[in-house]
């Protein structure tokens, strides 16, 4: 009985697995592993017309966080990125909102409408979430600052302190 339970839960298991793998909901990358990887350069505008080449910031750490203005998980999570602006914006750290697939005027309407302090960018065709791997938001970078891949989370608060405090050194 036992052994037939065992392998119903492994059958359901692999046909699970392989559905997800055939909606594509599992892209592998380079992101996934454990080892430092250098983070894509990119050249996106701000709200305010501004270029932002991401390798003009090399020798700072910068925290890159994903999202939209129709994400409900993306408004909840912005309280948090505040609060790190807050606490890690005098040290070096840069904050950077890279909004996905939307018009820089609803991109702009939403950041003064949240008071945004950091620099706020449009993706507007989500070439950079392409590049990125992207496959939902919000998803949020750690960068350090020789501008490798240190953390990725799709929550600020499992991104620990304690890799924020090695990217700002």
């Amino acid at each position: 009985m036992m052994k037939k339970i065992l392998v119903t839960v492994f059958v359901c298991l692999f046909i699970f697995a392989a559905g997800c793998l055939a909606l594509g909901q599992y892209k592998p990358s380079v992101f996934s592993r454990h080892e430092k990887v250098p983070a894509p350069d990119f050249t996106l505008k701000d709200i305010y017309g501004k270029t932002f080449r991401l390798s003009a910031h090399r020798g700072y750490p910068v925290i890159m966080f994903f999202g939209a203005t129709w994400c409900g998980a993306c408004r909840g999570e912005m309280p948090y990125f505040k609060n790190l602006y807050d606490q890690y914006a005098q040290q070096g750290l840069k904050f950077i909102y890279i909004d996905v697939n939307e018009s820089t005027e609803r991109v702009a309407r939403f950041a003064r409408q949240n008071a945004f302090p950091y620099q706020v960018l449009v993706d507007p065709y989500g070439s950079v979430a392409t590049d990125y791997n992207i496959i939902g938001v919000p998803t949020v970078f750690l960068l350090d600052k020789n501008r490798n891949i240190v953390g990725i989370s799709h929550r600020i608060v499992d991104l620990k302190v304690d890799k924020i405090f090695p990217a700002i050194r």
